[in-house]
C-alpha cells in the first residue's frame, strides 16, 4: 500500500466565546471538548502532529497533558472577531521555522472545530484521502440533508412549490456542511489563506452527530455522549 502524505491536525481553541462560556473547555463525556478533538486526531492514522493554537492558559496546559503541540495565539486574532484562518496561517508561521518542524511542515493540513464532539480518527482519515487525488486541492466533511429547503421570501430552494408535491426521498441529493473537518494542501491553504483552496471535494459523512453552537446543542451532545458510553 502507497503510504500517505503526512498530516498536521491544527486544532484552534480560544478561550472566550459568547453563545457558550469557556465552550472549548467544557466537558462532553468526560472529556473537555479541546482534549476530544485531541484524541480525535491522535486517533488517525494520516495525522503525524497534533496543534492546538490557544489564547487560554487552562486550554495550553489540558492540551500539552493530551499530547499537543500549543502555539500561543497572540490577542489581536484571538476576539469574537477573528477568522479561524488567521489563527491556522498565524500557527503554521510559528512551526515554519527549522527549531520547530526542522523536516518542514506536512504536506496536508486538517483543521477541526472543537464545537464537533463526536469527530472519529476515521472521518479525519476519510476527509484527508480526498487530498490523494492529485487534481484536488481541499477537502470537506458535508453529511446528507433529507428536507425542503426554503428562503425567506417564500420561494423553494431545492424544490418547486407550484408543481405537484415531491417524496422527500425524491428530492435531488442536498448536503451540508458540518463544520467539523477541512482538509487542505498546506502550501495551497499558506498562498490563498482560505480554507476552500479550488478545486476541492466535498466528502459525505453518514453520521457526524451534532454541532454544539448553543447551551442547547451542549445539553444535547452530553445527553448523546451518555448514551454512546451506557
Amino acid at each position: 500500500m502507497a503510504a500517505h502524505a503526512a498530516a498536521l491536525a491544527l486544532i484552534p481553541a480560544r478561550g472566550g466565546s459568547k453563545g457558550v462560556p469557556g465552550k472549548n473547555l467544557q466537558d462532553v463525556g468526560g472529556l473537555p471538548l479541546v482534549v476530544r478533538s485531541i484524541h480525535a486526531a491522535q486517533a488517525s492514522h494520516r495525522v503525524t502532529r497534533v496543534v492546538v493554537s490557544t489564547d487560554d492558559h487552562a486550554i495550553a496546559e489540558l492540551s500539552r497533558d493530551a499530547g499537543a503541540v500549543v502555539v500561543q495565539r497572540p490577542q489581536s486574532i484571538a476576539g469574537d472577531s477573528a477568522s479561524s484562518e488567521s489563527a491556522l496561517l498565524h500557527a503554521l508561521d510559528a512551526l515554519a521555522c527549522p527549531s520547530q518542524s526542522p523536516n518542514g511542515l506536512e504536506a496536508n493540513v486538517v483543521f477541526l472545530q472543537c464545537t464537533s464532539p463526536f469527530t472519529t480518527g476515521a472521518e479525519i482519515d476519510k476527509v484527508l484521502a480526498a487530498l490523494d487525488q492529485p487534481k484536488i486541492n481541499s477537502s470537506f466533511a458535508v453529511a446528507p440533508w433529507h428536507g425542503f429547503l426554503w428562503r425567506a421570501d417564500g420561494e423553494g430552494i431545492n424544490h418547486d412549490p407550484n408543481a405537484p408535491r415531491q417524496r422527500r426521498q425524491d428530492l435531488e441529493p442536498s448536503f451540508l456542511e458540518t463544520g467539523a473537518i477541512y482538509a487542505m494542501r498546506t502550501t495551497n491553504f499558506r498562498a490563498g489563506g482560505q480554507r476552500f483552496c479550488p478545486p476541492w471535494q466535498p466528502v459525505v459523512l453518514t453520521d457526524p452527530g451534532p454541532e454544539i453552537d448553543t447551551l442547547q446543542d451542549l445539553a444535547l451532545c452530553r445527553s448523546l455522549a451518555s448514551v454512546l458510553s451506557s
